[in-house]
């Protein structure tokens, strides 16, 4: 089983991002999770042009926000500031930690993919989560970081390098991520099975299975 990070495990820190709003003038959002999976629905029609997603994730995070229409590219440059300083995304999702233990005891072979900088490996150790080896959290069979390995979901090749790792033939994986259009596409273009974390039920015309969170998948696929 591979595992993405964002939206899976990690969502963006509430402080931080709090701080951010108040800055904008905006109350405090009733959900400031539902915000990520809304700004990562929108990005659906972005395309594949990496400075247009991400314009398309900060805009639709603030609107998601509260932000006003005519506010928006002004609250773009605010926001972007907050993603981008070091350990934002570091909201461990509740229950995540758990639900990875369960899957390691019914007997999945872990790895994790992600779309990453190059310190997520040493971030998911840290916080107990997962390693590589025995240690504090659950034990995966490897971490496939892009930053490190020079190429990035949607790309094929960043699946085909974790399986060819693994040694695991493509029929016999399954990938859970947020995004349809890294996650899914990319699972699909590398003959894996695609499972999309789908909390808000926001992705309607996805065509794969869709749960609500990592726990989820434990009751989906149950025991190898």
């Amino acid at each position: 089983m591979l595992l993405d990070v964002g939206g899976v495990f990690h969502l963006p820190d509430h402080t931080r991002m709090l701080a951010a709003l108040a800055r904008l003038g905006l109350p405090e959002p009733r959900d400031l999770d539902r915000a990520h999976y809304e700004a990562v629905a929108a990005m659906e029609c972005a395309g594949r042009d990496g400075g247009v997603v991400w314009h398309t994730y900060i805009a639709s995070y603030g609107r998601a926000c509260g932000v006003p229409e005519a506010d928006v590219d002004n609250a773009c440059a605010v926001l972007h500031a907050a993603f981008t300083m070091e350990n934002t995304w570091s909201r461990v999702i509740p229950g995540s930690r758990e639900a990875l233990r369960r899957l390691a005891e019914a007997g999945y072979e872990l790895a994790i993919v992600s779309n990453a900088d190059g310190t997520v490996e040493q971030r998911l150790r840290d916080e107990e989560i997962c390693q590589v080896g025995p240690g504090p959290g659950v034990e995966v069979r490897l971490v496939v970081d892009s930053h490190v390995v020079g190429v990035e979901k949607p790309d094929p090749a960043i699946f085909r390098h974790a399986l060819d790792a693994l040694g695991v033939d493509p029929a016999r994986a399954v990938h859970v991520g947020d995004t349809p259009a890294a996650d899914v596409a990319g699972a699909i273009a590398a003959g894996v099975r695609p499972v999309l974390v789908d909390p808000y039920d926001l992705h309607a015309g996805v065509g794969c299975t869709k749960v609500t969170s990592l726990a989820a998948v434990v009751e989906l696929l149950g025991p190898r």
